[in-house]
């Protein structure tokens, strides 16, 4: 399973969900699909979120192994 950071990082930056989807040229509803675990984003869009966040895509995405 994945999981993600990104309502926390966002949050950490102060930075509203509107906002972020206007930078990252996305819609609001799929960033609100990606902080709810309900959507994974391409391999180009997680390079670009976490490179928004100036972190690696590790640091962003996480692989938890059986629900774990």
């Amino acid at each position: 399973m994945i999981k993600n950071r990104v309502r926390e990082l966002r949050q950490q930056k102060n930075v509203t969900q509107i906002q972020m989807a206007r930078d990252l040229q996305i819609t609001r509803q799929t960033l609100i699909a990606i902080e709810r675990h309900k959507y994974h984003p391409s391999l180009e869009l997680a390079f670009r979120i976490a490179r928004y966040f100036g972190k690696r895509v590790d640091e962003v995405f996480l692989w938890e192994e059986n629900g774990e």
